[in-house]
This record gives structure tokens, sequence and C-alpha cells, in this order.
């Protein structure tokens, strides 16, 4: 008896919707990392075993939905909107499931505590990455009703203007990073050489989040674009 995929069924609906169920994983996974940050900085190292299972299960998740969708996306679509352009969309945006799983992994592998002058702006910094993530999940939400007014009015300038709203979080997150990379030198004395590399590793993969939140975006008004 021949089936049919769920995903594929789902194309025959809205070829947006797949995508955006994606999105949708790859924000919740972005979400676990703030309860990560603060059971770390309250060395609460149960939960924060307890958080690095959960982002790996969400980014598995993300990564079966990314696969079915490459399996079952058609070659081409009624629409227009390139095939290429979904996938590389789709790419930026499983990015941000990939990085929370690599800061998780890193965490929990190197057992890593919050050094004490950089616990006021973590947080901070790691919530307003997150919101970098929801806005980028608020401009892919705005695919369908995009297609219906064929990229055109009202529509297509919400969404350039939540671009840019994107945009404009993504440059504050950049300055947080900075500013505790400052912060981690300032205070090197404190910390063992390995420390310091690792936790310069691990605020670059936190600004890694925003980054492809803005590349998702970015991608998003190229394929309005055209």
């Amino acid at each position: 008896m021949r089936t049919t995929s769920p995903i594929a069924a789902l194309f025959g609906k809205s070829p947006f919707r797949p995508l955006q169920d994606h999105k949708k994983v790859v924000a919740e996974c972005a979400d676990e990392v703030i309860p990560l940050f603060e059971a770390l900085r309250d060395r609460n190292h149960d939960v924060v075993l307890s958080q690095k299972d959960k982002i790996f299960a969400l980014e598995q998740q993300a990564d079966d939905l990314k696969n079915e969708l490459r399996l079952h996306l058609p070659r081409s679509l009624f629409m227009p909107v390139d095939r290429r352009d979904l996938l590389d969309l789709l790419n930026a945006q499983d990015s941000i499931a990939d990085t929370a799983q690599d800061i998780a992994g890193l965490l929990v592998l190197r057992g890593m505590d919050v050094p004490l002058f950089l616990a006021d702006e973590l947080l901070p910094y790691v919530r307003r990455v997150v919101d970098a993530v929801h806005k980028c999940e608020e401009v892919i939400d705005a695919l369908d009703e995009l297609i219906e007014t064929g990229f055109r009015g009202r529509s297509s300038d919400l969404v350039e203007e939540a671009i840019q709203e994107l945009g404009v979080i993504e440059t504050e997150t950049d300055n947080q990073g900075m500013s505790l990379v400052q912060h981690l030198f300032e205070h090197h004395e404190q910390l063992k050489p390995l420390e310091i590399i690792y936790w310069d590793r691990l605020i670059d993969l936190i600004g890694d989040l925003a980054d492809y939140a803005e590349d998702a975006g970015d991608r998003l008004r190229l394929l309005i674009a055209r």
C-alpha cells in the first residue's frame, strides 16, 4: 500500500509550512539555552545536564525535520521561489539548533562554571541572542502571507522592517559579546589559560545564534527580492 509522507502532504497545502515547523523546533532549542545558563550561574550541574539533554533532543528533532524536508521538497514549485533559496534558508535556521547543541556540549564536556566577573552580563547577552532567534521566527512565520500578496505591499514592508530589527538586535549582541570578551581578558589572571580559551569560544558560540538568525533573515530578503 502506497503511503504519503506527512512532509510531502504538507507541501500540497503550504510550501512553507514544513520550513515553519522546522523553525519552531529550532526556536525551542534556542529557548533552552537560557535555563541552561541560569543553571550554570547557580552551579546546579544536574540541571545543566538535563538542559543539555533537552537541547540535544530538540536538535535531533530539527535534524529529522530538515532531512525529511530536503527529501520531499519538490524540484519545482508553482510559486516565484527557487528551491535552492529555500534550502539555503533551511540550512541557515538549522545552524541555530546546531550551535545550541555545540554550546550545551561544550559546557558539559568542560564542566565550566561562570566566573564572577562575567555573571552580570552573561545572561542578558544570552537572552538578547535568543530575542534574535524569535525575531527570525516572526519573519519566517510571515512567509504564507507574503506568497499570497506576491511579495508586495504592506506584508512585504512589515517583513522588511522585521528583518531590519533583527539586524539591530544582532548588532547589540555583537557589542555585548565584545564587552564580555574584554572583561574576560581584563581578568585573565583569575582563570587558567584553558579556561580563557574555552570561555572565549563559548562567548563566540552564543553570538553565533544571533548571527545565524540574521543570516536566515538576509536569505529571506534575497528570496523576496527575486
